[in-house]
């Protein structure tokens, strides 16, 4: 039976399961990583130098190509490359269960994320595809399939406890496996697949794209044990900086670029998105040394650790559903500025932590973080996508979770490095950079926000100087719900390292 034939005779609850799948699976996986990592360093005898490229190497494989697997999902099928992701992520995890060293689950990892640059678009693309037009059930399908990521998440630091301290850190790759085989099933004989566009691809630019979060990433890290002074490091920067500057001439001058620079003359496209870029470097950043501090430093088991951590997921997607009541409102600078702070204070409450913290102490920064975070991502979501006309919004979500994946990159690489240098006192410098780069975001929030209020609430704002025009206020509100719901369907992945 065809995918088109079976989304016509059971309905559209089969289509949400098995693209649901695939988002599950890469929550999952980041969630448990989290708690694994202790283990997976003593295993492979390698340091937090080791275990950044075993986290980064996703990530930089995953938001270089965020952007080139939505456009191969327009080219070849959104089902075709759903499907791909599937396999590749499945054998993928098959490799990381098997590595025999360092390397090799570095490599592995590194195909996971290219599995997950397919999965994360297409899934989505594959379900607003079977809702056709009918927005209601849109609204539900999306909210399903945040929910099932969602409770993955959350699960998946108990999940890793349980597997590392009975089978092996090795299991948690292997769990994969049936999630995998169970989603391409119900995929191929249940999705209808959308239709295929003649989209270019933009070779220069994702070459350029890998080029620079490779080299930057790696340079961050490498400054850990060799000091930034180096000439090694300083000549890593040098070469990161002049791939950055190559990729934006390529993609200014491009006819079909993957990043329309265009979007970042809206003051407000461009304050959303370094917001995003702080807040996935914080975070992300702070899960990964606070992951390592939890099991290296206080001595906790796995299955300790993944129940330390699972205020956080809690908290965040709390959070996430609260900020539904803001979004319509016609002034987003502050709520969000206070969500940041809420972050920033978050860190702080951590600053402090040491050898002998009682986990009673941390708690309070464990749900203050994701509250304040959980509030702030929504709103910048909304946002950043009430600035730009409805045709370019998948293009605009795209672009802003690449800016973020990025972030998240770096952050690990610099806290990382941070802890390598200093042990528990670089940890204790990574939240306090955390709490004041959030306040920076804040700033912006309140500051650089001004201009979308002016461009949606007025006649003549930036919109209509970019050939853009300002929505009514009911499809404005429409438009924030939907910011709403595409930050709920990526964010959660905050909690990743």
């Amino acid at each position: 039976m065809s995918g088109e034939i079976a989304a016509r005779r059971y309905g559209i609850g089969l289509v949400v399961v098995a693209t649901s799948l695939g988002f599950v699976l890469v929550q999952l996986d980041v969630s448990i990583l989290n708690v694994a990592l202790a283990r997976i360093g003593a295993a492979l005898g390698t340091g937090v130098a080791g275990l950044q490229w075993v986290v980064d190497a996703y990530t930089i494989a995953f938001a270089s190509l965020m952007l080139s697997a939505g456009a191969l999902g327009d080219r070849i099928g959104a089902r075709r490359a759903y499907m791909s992701g599937f396999i590749l992520f499945v054998l993928a995890s098959l490799g990381c269960g098997l590595a025999s060293g360092l390397g090799a689950l570095i490599v592995a990892r590194a195909v996971q994320g290219i599995g997950a640059a397919l999965l994360v678009p297409c899934s989505l693309a594959l379900l607003t595809h079977a809702c056709r037009s009918d927005a209601a059930a849109r609204g539900r399908a999306i909210s399903l399939w945040t929910a099932a990521a969602s409770v993955a998440l959350a699960a998946g630091p108990v999940i890793g406890g349980v597997l590392i301290n009975t089978l092996g850190w090795r299991s948690i790759f292997f769990i994969n496996l049936p999630i995998g085989a169970a989603g391409l099933c119900l995929t191929r004989a249940f999705v209808e697949d959308t239709p295929q566009r003649g989209n270019g691809f933009d070779r220069m630019g994702q070459a350029l794209a890998l080029v620079t979060l490779l080299v930057l990433t790696g340079t961050v890290i490498e400054a850990g044990p060799l000091g930034f002074g180096s000439a090694a490091v300083l000549c890593g920067f040098a070469v990161a900086v002049v791939a950055g500057a190559c990729f934006v001439v390529v993609e200014a001058r491009g006819h079909d670029p993957m990043l329309p620079l265009h979007f970042f003359r809206q003051p407000a496209f461009g304050g959303a998105a370094a917001i995003g870029l702080l807040i996935n470097l914080t975070l992300y950043g702070g899960i990964f040394v606070l992951g390592l501090y939890l099991q290296q430093v206080c001595h906790y088991s796995p299955m300790m650790s993944g129940f330390a951590f699972l205020p956080f997921p809690v908290a965040l997607g709390l959070s996430n559903l609260a900020t539904g009541r803001l979004g319509g409102w016609p002034r987003l600078g502050g709520p969000m500025a206070g969500g940041l702070l809420l972050g920033a204070l978050g860190f702080l409450l951590l600053r402090r932590v040491g050898a002998a913290t009682p986990y009673a102490a941390m708690l309070p920064g464990l749900i203050v973080i994701p509250a304040g975070i959980g509030l702030a991502v929504p709103l910048m979501t909304s946002a950043l996508l009430s600035t730009i006309p409805g045709s370019r919004s998948g293009v605009a979500a795209g672009v802003l979770n690449t800016v973020r994946q990025a972030g998240g990159g770096i952050g690990v690489a610099l806290f990382g490095a941070l802890m390598a240098a200093r042990g528990v006192a670089g940890i204790q410098t990574a939240f306090a950079v955390s709490a004041v780069l959030l306040t920076g975001g804040a700033l912006v929030a309140a500051i650089g926000m001004r201009s979308i209020n002016r461009s949606v609430d007025q006649p003549g704002g930036s919109h209509a100087d970019h050939g853009f025009h300002p929505l009514p206020a009911r499809s404005l509100q429409a438009r924030r719900v939907r910011g709403v719901c595409a930050a709920l369907a990526v964010d959660h992945s905050e909690v990743r390292r």
